[in-house]
């Protein structure tokens, strides 16, 4: 059956992660000809029916209480099933993840460029989480936050789900400190260190996002680290965390990050071309353990390769 892209949010299914992927949940329309649930299914995955009566003889569609659908049980309008869907085949991402750090509570990885943090669109079974949940066990593994699929850096996992909350709450009052590093071009007319402010917009089923009029709801402090030629690394540290902000951040400024396919132009190049990596690092991150009472700070040991150590 088809993929699927992993939601957060919700109550917790009634069937469990199984081989690193949550299961789907399909929600029944609110009318319709169908006289059971069965039905409704067959008709949903009308393609897939062989596996979907495979599924439903192994009593792996159940409904919202975790009740095995069967051929009797009635359609029930606004309702929920849940079912695990069969990820299509994907071609492995040649990098590999490295672990920073692990306890009982998180587990902090260090992702490489071009893995996905999470299930989405063409990845689903080649993501940092499904990837980390196989090779360790860890099935209630769940990311704090993202990086973009061909960002590359520190990136923060909840391992209990009772603790989940605090770590999000920790997220969301901005109590973590975060710092990126990127290549970009050298601008010595820009007066460094600076704070840019500004609103962010990012429309539905468009790629890029964009700067516009109004009040800012994005915020980052850019200061010059080193310079080599017309070429600079940058230190980036964001109090927010709109979609591409650091990108269309440095962008604003004439200065965008180095191998960037969309900004400050949109480029067609296959999800497979792994020549030229954005050169925009995850550095490091910080914060006061709300479980523990621990002060935490993680650094990645990823180098952008396009400001290597020495010349």
């Amino acid at each position: 059956m088809g993929r699927r892209q992993e939601r957060t949010g919700r109550r917790r299914p009634p069937l469990p992660v199984r081989d690193g992927l949550n299961p789907s949940r399909v929600r029944l329309p609110e009318s319709g000809p169908w006289s059971t649930t069965l039905e409704f299914l067959m008709a949903r995955f009308h393609v897939d029916r062989v596996r979907l009566i495979e599924k439903i003889a192994g009593r792996e569609v159940v409904d919202e209480d975790g009740v095995p659908v069967d051929g009797a049980m009635p359609f029930r309008a606004n309702s929920f099933v849940y079912l695990y869907r069969d990820p299509a085949p994907e071609p492995r991402v040649p990098f590999e993840i490295d672990v920073l750090f692990r306890d009982e509570h998180l587990l902090v990885a260090d992702k490489p460029h071009f893995l996905s943090s999470l299930p989405n669109g063409s990845y689903i079974v080649e993501s940092a989480v499904v990837r980390l949940r196989r090779q360790f066990d860890l099935p209630d593994l769940s990311p704090m936050h993202r990086l973009d699929r061909i960002t590359a850096g520190v990136l923060l996992f909840s391992l209990q789900p009772a603790e989940r909350g605090a770590y999000q709450t920790m997220f969301a009052r901005r109590e973590v400190r975060k710092s990126y590093l990127a290549v970009a071009g050298f601008r010595p007319d820009l007066e460094l260190p600076l704070t840019v402010r500004s609103r962010i917009v990012k429309d539905r089923g468009t790629p890029t996002a964009y700067e516009t009029e109004g009040e800012a709801n994005s915020e980052t402090r850019i200061e010059l680290v080193q310079t080599r030629g017309d070429r600079a690394l940058y230190r980036l540290d964001p109090t927010t965390g709109k979609t591409h902000q650091l990108r269309v951040h440095l962008n604003s400024l004439g200065i965008p990050i180095l191998n960037d396919p969309f900004y400050p132009r949109l480029l067609d190049i296959p999800h497979d071309d792994y020549a030229k990596p954005l050169q925009l690092l995850a550095s490091s991150i910080s914060f006061t353990d709300p479980v523990t009472g621990a002060a935490r700070r993680f650094e990645s040991k990823r180098r952008l390769e396009s400001w290597p150590p020495s010349l």
